[in-house]
């Protein structure tokens, strides 16, 4: 057991001096306030790929087009296709995701994409949303734009927000190099390699001693529009050409210009190719050019105006230079206070797989995003749930929050989760690193993750099918299984958790033991302002896998709540700090002392890998 120590900037007790004007408007239950009022932190969010989730209309499932997959990218037994789910599917569906407890819903990308891109032999389709050619209407594998306003419509009727997934890094692979092995194109395996602005500046063609081109152009740090006017020749790294017949693929049409892409070869993640590289192959787009700063802002704000949206999630947010976003962003929340939405939340993807949260939190300090995905807080989940780490890296996870721009403030904002579309499920984490490990662990250690995620600081993120006991295969394409009765044979030989069904089943099952679990827990945390905009003070944590308990505190009134978890797998039984203020509790879930052994200290015991909920009478 570890001092009290404050998580956060500010004490508990300060709560009590809070203004009686700011303290009742905190205090109001999220449930109870109207839908635009509520603050990002009091959503519980449920991510969702369309293509995966419900079919809706099967009239669409090859999105208009006619022939083989190649053509249509429609396969629903290959985990790299189109499988037919769409927004139709979705609205048919909102009564499940209320059941579910979830508040808002994170759409993935909707936009039309290319169908199908990649050599023969390699080729997989845009079902996924991330390989867009038009980013002004609905992809027809997944309805119309009428469709999605009829989508919003209903989900705001219900109460539920909806947050769009949206790219400005880089559109489908159209945009071809002559120098590029086959046919020019930059997919996986094509010899694109990236060639950096030292060997090929923009005033040459073809490397430093190339022929002179671009005069008088001083670089791409300069956002004068008289600078970006000299730049006329794209052919600095490679020769980059449109083939015949999509010349106007793209929409709105200004994207059809090899001028406003970087053109320099596939990214290597690292220094300067991680924000001028094409990632695997797609055109990256040259994000510092003030024609892309406004096309961009132009294009996001009307889905803002014409379907009046509550939020993005921002693709690939780290693979773009700081002085897009530092436009964008301000942009965007005028645009959307302009239409009603004052609280619109804007999150950006920024993958790094790591404890410590200054690399995250960077992106909000330099970049200046409101807030990132806490990749992060996942870390931590799997390194003591799905792993054999002390309950101290929690420790070091809430240390970090005060290197985000405005601190505890804007962890609270951080959208949290344990498992994904591209880095795999937390299921498939357990099964992993515990592999001897009977179902019934691997179930009650699924459950320990999910009551961290829906009671600590941050915005709780269920990716689909969690609450259905998927596991996956990996990451990306092995991770992405359709909730609707599934084709995929890859995916039908999974053992699901809590259910003797496979993902070859109907899977919206209200009666599975995780989907309970989280409609409690999310009841639980939307009816409390301790779990979704409170302060938070570690109280115990250890090197060895035990107990981790947090204290949060009622914004309004400093009542306490004590939250409480084992992930060891004995019984335990210690004492924890409390405030002296709380004398009694009363279990939200789990098991609670009644009373405190002594005024501060209260008696935790807590089952192998379980949980309590405690509220301070």
């Amino acid at each position: 057991m570890t001092p009290s120590r404050l998580i956060g900037s500010a004490l508990p007790a300060l709560a009590l001096l809070f203004s009686a004007t700011t303290a009742c408007a905190q205090a109001v239950p999220p449930a109870a306030t109207a839908l635009q009022q509520r603050l990002p932190q009091d959503e519980v969010i449920y991510f969702v790929l369309p293509d995966r989730f419900e079919n809706g209309d099967k009239g669409n499932d090859r999105g208009g087009l006619s022939g083989d997959r190649s053509v249509t990218g429609y396969d629903p037994a290959d985990t790299g296709f189109y499988h037919g789910g769409d927004l139709k599917g979705l609205l048919q569906r909102l009564d499940y995701l209320q059941a579910l407890g979830v508040t808002a819903l994170w759409v993935g990308p909707i936009f039309r994409n290319k169908p199908v891109q990649g050599p023969p032999g390699r080729q997989s389709a845009g079902y996924h949303g991330y390989w867009i050619t038009d980013f002004e209407h609905v992809d027809p594998h997944f309805g119309t734009d009428a469709d999605f306003a009829a989508l919003v419509e209903a989900a705001h009727r219900r109460g539920l927000k909806v947050y769009m997934d949206i790219v400005v890094n880089h559109t489908a692979d159209v945009i071809r190099y002559r120098e590029c092995d086959g046919d020019g194109n930059k997919g996986a395996g094509a010899d694109c390699s990236y060639r950096g602005l030292a060997d090929f500046p923009y005033t040459t063609s073809g490397g430093v001693d190339g022929e002179p081109i671009n005069p008088g152009f001083t670089g791409n740090a300069d956002p004068a529009a008289a600078n970006w006017a000299r730049l006329t020749d794209p052919a600095w790294a490679y020769h980059p050409y449109i083939p015949a017949g999509e010349e106007t693929a793209k929409s709105p049409a200004w994207l059809n210009d090899p001028l406003l892409y970087h053109n320099r070869g596939n990214t290597s993640f690292a220094g300067e190719s991680s924000t001028m590289g094409d990632f695997f192959g797609l055109d990256d787009v040259m994000t510092e050019h003030p024609r892309v700063v406004a096309g961009m802002i132009d294009i996001f704000g009307g889905w803002i105006d014409r379907f009046g949206i509550d939020g993005f999630r921002i693709d690939t947010a780290r693979h773009v230079n700081p002085e897009f976003w530092q436009a964008f962003v301000p942009a965007m929340l005028d645009r959307a206070r302009t239409r009603g939405i004052p609280n619109f939340h804007i999150f950006g993807e920024v993958a790094l797989h790591a404890l410590d949260a200054g690399g995250l939190a960077r992106f909000t300090r330099v970049d200046k995003l409101p807030a990132v995905l806490d990749f992060a807080f996942r870390e931590a989940v799997v390194q003591t749930v799905a792993g054999t780490a002390g309950t101290n890296a929690f420790e070091t996870l809430f240390d970090g929050d005060a290197l985000y721009e405005h601190g505890f403030d804007t962890a609270l904002t951080l959208p949290t989760f344990t498992g994904n579309h591209d880095d795999g499920r937390f299921g498939f984490q357990l099964r992993r690193a515990f592999p001897q490990a009977s179902d019934a662990e691997l179930l009650e250690r699924t459950m320990l993750a999910n009551a961290m995620l829906l009671t600590l600081r941050g915005v709780p993120t269920i990716y689909s099918g969690d609450e259905q006991g998927f596991t996956g295969d990996g990451g990306d394409q092995g991770s992405r299984e359709d909730m609707f009765a599934s084709e995929v044979a890859s995916y039908n030989d999974n053992t699901l958790l809590g259910s003797d069904a496979t993902t070859a089943d109907i899977n919206f099952d209200t009666a599975h033991p995780l989907f309970r679990q989280i409609a409690e827990l999310a009841r639980i945390r939307t009816a409390h302002a301790a779990l979704t905009r409170g302060q938070q003070v570690l109280r115990a944590r250890g090197d060895a896998p035990g107990v981790l308990a947090i204290s949060r505190f009622d914004p309004a009134s400093g009542r306490e709540m004590l939250l409480v978890f084992n992930t060891s797998t004995k019984a335990v039984t210690q004492q924890v700090q409390v405030e002296t203020a709380s004398s009694a509790f009363a279990a939200l879930a789990g098991t609670c002392a009644p009373t405190v052994s002594a005024p501060g200290s209260v008696a935790v015991t807590l089952p192998p890998l379980g949980y309590a909920i405690c509220q301070a009478r």
